[in-house]
């Protein structure tokens, strides 16, 4: 997922992102989620915006080609090993100015993905409920798609810099090492070395600080958040439990304008807020915490986020209704980043929103306009089984 995630932000920016697919299609090709003639979802999802060129990628011939075209383009991002034909220094020499990045599972090139990277990093180990035993892991693939994120940054970066100085950049960005620095950045490494201890497991809580899971009368869940003092003051004001937290607070010695101090006596604080959350229905409970600008959220399946959020509308901005081939219309997102124009007074532009290409869609369009071969040379291509087009996969 990180070198699609990374290639899709571009393009969702303005980037012309050329995909060099198998004939027939990479192993994340049919990934579920599929439809039910077996179309995957997941590789719509992460491709929309982009050309695709299929080759026989084991094929002499079809390298050759594969390297002329990233010498057209002059920036590269790869997650196959960059050796052989793709080594960086073969593609330097068709393009000194060349700006790539190479994604690898370890730093030292061997073998990791999202779920072993995720083991190591400790944090299934307090994942999940308190006093629960054994590794939970998550079913969001954070680091893959931060893995991505970075690799966009160091893309655009590197382009700045050869706009500037005129030269290439060859990176290498190793998955287990970006989750490696967000887990130094969030201060677990540290806490280890310097206080010889580690976070503990406590479920849905808010480590170091005060974030409740809360239920209404018909049984409704929500989370709400309390971070800044501003957010715990409204929290109480519409829980309308000041007075009882103050007598917690008088009862442990404690100091709720600390965060800290919230998450020693979070089990009490959490009661005295039930209370209230729990006599009264979820519209009640959701209007009075908008009212008193609460920090919070509903708890949501997919199902619920997608027919009943209205954020989940091509109204609400960040989505639009597409026509994927092989798949059919649905809400996909354009680029999260809004872009606004000088003296604009609210209209705004989110980049690009598109369907995914079918496979080998583009190959004889990437082939004449980036390469320059004549439709004669195509079609010999075609016809040595080299590179292959939509209508013929």
């Amino acid at each position: 997922m990180a070198a699609p995630s990374g290639g899709m932000a571009l393009a969702q920016l303005g980037a012309e992102v050329v995909r060099f697919d198998r004939i027939g299609g990479g192993i994340d090709y049919g990934r579920w989620p599929l439809t039910a003639e077996g179309r995957s979802m997941y590789w719509a999802g992460l491709n929309k915006g982009k050309k695709s060129l299929a080759v026989d990628l084991a094929n002499p011939r079809a390298q050759e080609l594969l390297a002329e075209l990233i010498g057209a383009a002059g920036t590269f991002l790869t997650n196959f090993p960059a050796r052989g034909w793709m080594a960086p220094a073969r593609l330097v020499s068709r393009r000194p100015d060349l700006v790539m990045v190479a994604i690898t599972g370890n730093r030292d090139g061997t073998t990791a993905v999202e779920y072993t990277v995720n083991a190591a990093m400790g944090f299934p180990m307090v994942t999940g409920p308190a006093g629960s035993m054994g590794p939970i892991n998550s079913v969001l693939p954070a680091w893959d798609l931060l893995c991505g994120q970075t690799a966009a940054v160091g893309i655009l970066a590197a382009e700045r810099s050869r706009l500037l100085t005129g030269e290439g950049s060859l990176m290498t960005l190793a998955l287990s090492d970006v989750a490696l620095a967000a887990t130094a950045a969030l201060g677990y490494v540290a806490e280890v070395q310097v206080n010889g201890a580690e976070r503990p497991r406590c479920g849905n809580d808010l480590y170091g600080a005060f974030g409740a899971e809360l239920s209404t009368f018909e049984g409704r869940r929500l989370y709400a958040v309390a971070i800044s003092r501003r957010q715990w003051d409204s929290l109480l004001e519409a829980t309308g439990s000041a007075a009882a937290v103050a007598e917690i607070a008088a009862d442990r010695d404690l100091d709720f304008g600390n965060e800290g101090d919230r998450f020693e006596a979070r089990q009490e604080l959490k009661a005295a807020m039930q209370a209230w959350t729990g006599t009264r229905p979820f519209t009640e409970v959701a209007e009075r915490f908008d009212g008193c600008g609460v920090c919070w959220g509903p708890y949501q399946t997919f199902t619920e986020l997608v027919e009943t959020d209205p954020r989940c509308s091509p109204d609400a901005g960040l989505f639009i209704e597409v026509d994927q081939p092989g798949i059919g219309p649905y809400l996909t997102p354009v680029s999260p980043l809004t872009l606004w124009e000088a003296g604009d007074s609210g209209t705004n532009s989110r980049g690009r929103g598109a369907v995914a290409p079918v496979l080998g869609e583009h190959t004889d369009e990437v082939l004449a306009e980036w390469l320059g071969l004549s439709s004669a040379e195509i079609g010999r291509l075609h016809d040595g089984g080299i590179v292959s087009s939509a209508d013929e996969i």
